[in-house]
């Protein structure tokens, strides 16, 4: 892959229960089209990565929420996993980081359970999304125009179900990271 994101900063928000595939493969799509990539959690440390239910590896906290500056990354991605998102829409500083990159125009690409914290940061209203079934009540309920299809972007956001829909969702967000602010 090109080096399409050279000089592009790129922050990974994740908390224990991120599943770990949705981490791992967006993470080294990013880096391997050239991304600088922090990951960024509601605790310094490491933060637990799960199979489905099996423990994983733990992977370094690189800042937490509360010293993290939306301003200083380019784009944002939202692992999925049951308890990551969990964890983190119910942490303000977490919600604030979210809400920033929307604020200011900045892509975003979300996969699976991901989109609870998006949810909880009120920035889903109005925008067509996809997302792990589950979560369809709540995103509608927030005001989202919920399909389900392997990726969705509307206007910088890129969504996609579960990770299954990895390489669809990784090639979108390298293509939309690159594009920028929107």
């Amino acid at each position: 892959m090109a080096a399409t994101l050279q000089g592009k900063r790129i922050a990974f928000l994740a908390a224990d229960g991120v599943e770990e595939v949705e981490y791992v493969k967006p993470r080294e799509a990013v880096e391997n089209a050239g991304a600088q990539v922090e990951l960024v959690s509601i605790e310094s440390g490491s933060i637990q990565a799960f199979n489905h239910l099996d423990h994983g590896k733990q992977y370094p906290v690189d800042v937490t929420t509360k010293e993290a500056d939306a301003g200083a990354y380019d784009a944002l991605v939202l692992p999925g996993g049951v308890a990551n998102p969990d964890f983190l829409r119910t942490d303000p500083e977490a919600v604030r980081f979210v809400k920033s990159f929307f604020e200011a125009g900045k892509p975003v690409g979300v996969i699976c359970h991901g989109p609870w914290t998006l949810v909880e940061a009120d920035v889903v209203r109005g925008r067509t999304i996809t997302s792990w079934p589950s979560l369809r009540t709540d995103l509608t309920n927030a005001g989202a125009n919920w399909v389900d299809q392997e990726v969705v972007t509307d206007n910088g956001l890129v969504s996609s179900r579960k990770p299954d829909d990895l390489p669809a969702f990784c090639d979108k967000i390298v293509e939309e990271f690159g594009e920028g602010r929107h």
